[in-house]
């Protein structure tokens, strides 16, 4: 048989295929050979020197993603070493202009809505979380409104309601929680502290009606929610994908949940305090005379523990693993509890959180070390020129914040990767710069600081500072004291460190699993 016999039929298909997909191998790597090297070229000779410099990288699109993304604090600083504090990075396919230090924060935290704009950035995330027509959904007049709805339930006389609820909901958890049975055992502490928070948070600002929907159905539901704002839906968002169809479930689900318990409340009025917060909305009105519909306002309440369980869950765990690595900061809490509410621990008072000096300073250094979002990112809308250089921001750009950048600043706070919080004591010399007078501005929902000329803003600035920072104050303090006054907690090997970071979603959380040792105190 000849050599082309040999080669015809089953034979020669194989080989022509196999060279098909040779051809269709090299034609793409061929491809991505040019298209680094015009990616590469391009930065090299086509750089615009009005603008903010751009961080060298390899791939078009992918950019620093994934060097920003592993770990966002040291890639700040890398840069800020090479470039100063402005320089621009491909996030995603975006050119984001990051700008570090106080003067950084306020550019972008503090500007003009005709300059910058937060609802094009957060929306894809928000929206199908929350819901329609509340937070980044509706123009920004009525966000405006919708907090000052929100902040009738933060007031002193509701503040003083909610701790001894807030007590009562962590002792309560503890004691049918299966992780605290016995005198001593071990516990992976963020998962128990994400429930202490929503509990506490949704029987406190929610009323009790709510809270008694909050079983393992509820959080679970949450907790798909929750998922909604993993860092790919800034670009799949709109994807069928199994995490968005479980979030969409539980949005519905717990919209309808939250409309049912209004319409029961409207037949029983006299059954529900008007302190909370869902009360206050169900009697309101737009400025323009329109009632508040149930459906905002359920979509409002699916906003209001959204937004502050990610830090609240974040910070309180970070304070447990950081009271387990310092058993001695723990006992000066004891002791501090003992002098203020006397040798038989009386029932804590919001009068009395102010009293707990060493408790707050803990909160402070937390929120200092590990500021709840490492990222605040803000659309540019109009070319912006960046006062002292000769930058212009242009339009096509996203505006990137850091204030837990400058949180670890050692110009503002001496050796600022040890976690001390007597650097907050008087007199000590631990914090610098932070006592700067801010001008206020009432932006529709009261008077709130303007600037962000402080080092210090874990609850950012401007327009859209966190207008639960008292009552994230209120809850974790009272959470705290409530855990230092049941329990001793300590780290596994006896070691004072902490686990690493996790960043892959826009909170900077603990990564877990995170797992410290407990122990009942004698009087617990």
């Amino acid at each position: 048989m000849g050599v082309l016999e040999q080669l015809s039929g089953p034979l020669a298909e194989q080989i022509a295929q196999r060279g098909t997909g040779v051809v269709v191998a090299a034609g793409i790597a061929a491809f991505l050979v040019v298209t680094v090297v015009l990616n590469v070229l391009s930065q090299l000779l086509l750089a615009n020197p009005n603008e903010p410099p751009v961080v060298f990288h390899w791939f078009p699109i992918i950019g620093s993603t994934i060097t920003y993304g592993m770990e966002p604090y040291n890639f700040f600083a890398a840069n800020r070493a090479k470039y100063g504090d402005v320089f621009t990075f491909i996030l995603l396919g975006k050119k984001t202009t990051v700008y570090l230090g106080t003067s950084g924060s306020d550019f972008i935290l503090n500007g003009k809505l005709k300059d910058v704009n937060a609802e094009e950035i957060y929306t894809v995330l928000t929206t199908p979380v929350f819901g329609k027509d509340v937070v980044y959904d509706c123009p920004n007049s009525k966000l405006m409104e919708q907090k000052k709805f929100m902040k009738i339930g933060l007031s002193t006389e509701a503040f003083k309601s909610y701790v001894p609820i807030i007590t009562q909901e962590v002792e309560s958890f503890v004691k049918r929680s299966a992780e605290f049975k016995g005198q001593r055992g071990t516990v992976d502490i963020p998962a128990q502290m994400a429930e202490i928070t929503i509990y506490t948070a949704s029987h406190a600002l929610q009323g009790k009606d709510v809270r008694d929907r909050f079983d393992a159905t509820l959080a679970s539901l949450y907790h798909d929610l929750d998922m909604g704002f993993s860092a790919i839906n800034f670009m799949l968002h709109w994807a069928p994908l199994p995490h968005n169809r479980a979030r969409d479930h539980a949005q519905r689900t717990v919209a309808k949940i939250y409309m049912d318990i209004m319409a029961q409340r409207r037949q029983n009025p006299d059954n529900h305090k008007k302190l909370d917060i869902m009360s206050q909305l169900m009697g309101n009105t737009y400025k323009n005379g329109t009632p508040v519909p149930d459906q905002e306002i359920a979509h409002m309440m699916i906003a209001l523990l959204m937004a502050g369980q990610h830090s609240s869950s974040s910070s309180s765990s970070w304070i447990m693993l950081r009271l387990a690595s310092r058993p001695d900061i723990q006992e000066e809490m004891y002791k501090e509890q003992l002098e203020v509410l006397g040798s038989n621990l009386r029932p804590l008072t919001y009068e009395d959180l102010s009293k707990l000096t060493l408790h707050q300073n803990v909160l402070k250094e937390i929120l200092r070390l590990h500021t709840p979002i490492h990222s605040i990112m803000r659309k540019a809308k109009s070319s912006m020129h960046v006062p002292g250089t000769k930058y212009v921001i242009p339009t096509s750009h996203v505006l990137l914040a850091s204030p837990g950048c400058t949180s670890r600043d050692a110009t503002y706070f001496p050796n600022p990767m040890l976690w001390d919080p007597h650097r907050w004591d008087a007199g000590s010399g631990g914090v610098l710069g932070t006592d700067v007078e801010e001008e206020k501005f009432d932006y529709g929902y009261g008077l709130i600081s303007k600037g962000a000329s402080s080092p210090y803003l874990p609850f950012g600035a401007g327009r859209h500072r966190c207008i639960g920072e008292q009552f994230a104050t209120v809850q974790l303090v009272t959470i705290m004291a409530t855990m230092v006054r049941l329990f001793k907690l300590r780290n596994l090997d006896s070691s004072k460190d902490v686990v690493p970071t996790d960043f892959a979603s826009l909170f900077t959380r603990p990564t877990t699993p995170a797992v410290i040792e407990w122990e009942f105190r004698e009087k617990a």
